[in-house]
This record gives C-alpha cells, sequence and structure tokens, in this order.
C-alpha cells in the first residue's frame, strides 16, 4: 500500500517568521484556551483554506434558454448539453484553492458570510480584482485598488475599514477570487 501522506510540499507548514515555544496547561483549562484564542481572531481573518480538488465530476442537465427573472416558458423543459461545473468554476486545478469567508467587509460584493469562494493563484490580480491578501500573516478578502500611491485594498462595506499597506508591513496577495458559491437555502 502506498503512503500518499507526508514528505516535502512547498510551501507547506509553519511560517519561519517567528520561534515557538511549547508551554504546559493544566488539562481541564485546555477548552477555555482554546475559546480565548478563537475569540482573539480578527473579525476578517479568513481561516479555512481547502486546495481543489477536481475528483469527482457530476453533469447537470443544461437548459438551452435563458432564464428571465419572471415566470418561466413551459417551453423551457428542454435540456440540450451538460454541465460540469469542475469545467465551470476552475481554469487551473492546481492552483485553485476554496477559502470560506468570514467577515461582511465584501457585503456589497455580494459576499456574505461562510460564503465559498473560489480562489485560483495563478492568475496575476488587477486593478478591482477581489483578492485574498495576507497582511501581518492574516489572510483577508478585498477588492485590489491600484492608484499612483500604490496598491490598497478596499473594504465593500463602510463599516469596515481599507487597509493601506504602511512601509516594513508584510502584505502578498496570495490569490484571485474568481467565483463565490452561496446558498440561498
Amino acid at each position: 500500500m502506498n503512503n500518499t501522506h507526508g514528505g516535502f510540499r512547498a510551501r507547506a507548514g509553519r511560517k519561519k517568521s517567528e520561534e515557538t515555544k511549547v508551554i504546559r496547561v493544566p488539562e481541564s483549562k485546555i477548552l477555555d484556551i482554546k475559546e480565548y484564542l478563537k475569540s482573539l481572531k480578527k473579525e476578517n481573518e479568513i481561516t479555512d483554506i481547502r486546495q481543489f480538488d477536481p475528483v469527482t465530476k457530476i453533469e447537470i442537465p443544461l437548459a438551452t434558454e435563458r432564464v428571465q427573472a419572471g415566470f418561466p416558458s413551459p417551453a423551457q423543459d428542454y435540456v440540450d448539453k451538460k454541465l460540469d461545473l469542475n469545467d465551470f468554476l476552475i481554469n487551473n486545478a492546481n492552483a485553485t484553492f476554496i477559502v470560506r469567508a468570514n467577515s461582511l467587509s465584501m457585503l456589497n460584493a455580494g459576499i456574505d458570510i461562510n460564503d465559498a469562494l473560489i480562489v485560483d493563484r495563478s492568475i496575476e490580480a488587477q486593478h478591482r480584482d477581489i483578492v485574498i491578501a495576507c497582511v501581518d500573516n492574516e489572510f483577508t478578502v478585498k477588492r485590489l485598488i491600484i492608484d499612483t500611491k500604490g496598491c490598497w485594498l478596499k473594504a465593500e462595506n463602510e463599516g469596515y475599514p481599507d487597509i493601506h499597506p504602511q512601509e516594513g508591513q508584510q502584505f502578498e496577495i496570495w490569490g484571485v477570487v474568481t467565483n463565490v458559491i452561496k446558498k440561498f437555502r
């Protein structure tokens, strides 16, 4: 049996920017400490990042006519072909990740808490793209603005601040959001 776990992976593991230290705590306090640490996380931090794995292939019937925002025509029962969501949503499977949004900072762009964001790391970010950025070792989703002063991150909700990277601050565009998957029910 071949073991598919372990071994070297590019960009995997803990970042080497800060030393760590093992501490001992009473077992009865572990859950309290974990809850406390969770409460310290920033609201716009993204915590659930999974690489896309297009192993399954499900073809969904695709109607030949487009749907109006009114009553559908009875003649629209005709299905012409099938659509594979992998082909529809993913351009580069090796560089595609699914990230869950964890704040309302992009609400006016149609991104709610727990929406699944499809992120392609192989796309070069351009002005006005919605991106996943890493700012001081924390992930956030914002709109990239490139102007004469440089680049900065715009929140699409007035209740959240924009991010203007400062000199010496860690700032990296991690990937470009290509699609949003949301549930209505």
